[in-house]
């Protein structure tokens, strides 16, 4: 058969690639980058709530704020005038007058003057003497007891005669005496600002004894 008389047969399509011959090769699309996510919306805080200050409050806090001010003034006037006056123990007298010495039993503790003064004045058939009434041992106030003629101290058990000779209990030496006068007027004059004491010979002294 000629040429002319061949049936047409399809073509032969060819691959298209850059060298002849060679089968063209899948071509791999690189993966795309995921989007980003999209920000999520803020929520948004409730306002605080904004406090209405009323007349009432607004005076209210005034009045405080004056009496602040008004105890502040006050204690800072307060203290300046304590300020101006000198600290003074106000005290009974050392020296004062007991009476007349007829006034006075014979054999008698008189204790009129220990609450007031810390004294008691005894008289005997000699005279007059004016004892302290604070216990030797630690300083408590001892109590006179009439029935069994002694001076008893409650807080540890001390004892003493009459005339403040200690016997008895943890008081160290006796009790101690004041000077004891007689005034101009003929009164009894006791001054406590001068002490006699026992131990040291003192009561031998004139002045720790008033001769009757």
């Amino acid at each position: 058969m000629t040429e002319e008389n061949k049936p047409n047969q399809p073509e032969e399509k060819k691959p298209e690639t850059g060298v002849p011959g060679e089968t063209p090769k899948p071509v791999s699309e690189a993966p795309k980058p995921a989007a980003p996510a999209a920000p999520k919306p803020a929520v948004a805080k409730p306002a605080a709530p904004v406090k209405e200050i009323t007349r009432r409050s607004f005076i209210s806090w005034l009045a405080v704020g004056w009496i602040a001010f008004a105890a502040g003034t006050g204690g800072a006037v307060m203290s300046f005038v304590r300020y101006l006056f000198p600290n003074v123990l106000f005290e009974p007298p050392t020296s004062f007058k007991a009476g007349y010495p007829d006034d006075f039993l014979v054999g008698r503790v008189d204790e009129r003057y220990k609450n007031k003064f810390g004294v008691w004045i005894v008289r005997n058939t000699e005279g007059f003497y004016a004892l302290s009434t604070v216990c030797t041992h630690l300083g408590c106030i001892p109590n006179w007891q009439p029935a069994e003629k002694k001076y008893k101290c409650p807080c540890h058990g001390s004892g003493f005669y009459k005339d403040g000779i200690n016997f008895e209990g943890p008081a160290p030496r006796p009790l101690e005496r004041f000077k004891i006068t007689l005034a101009d007027d003929g009164q009894i004059q006791i001054d406590k600002s001068q002490t006699y004491l026992f131990e040291k010979g003192q009561w031998s002294d004139p002045d720790s004894f008033l001769k009757a």
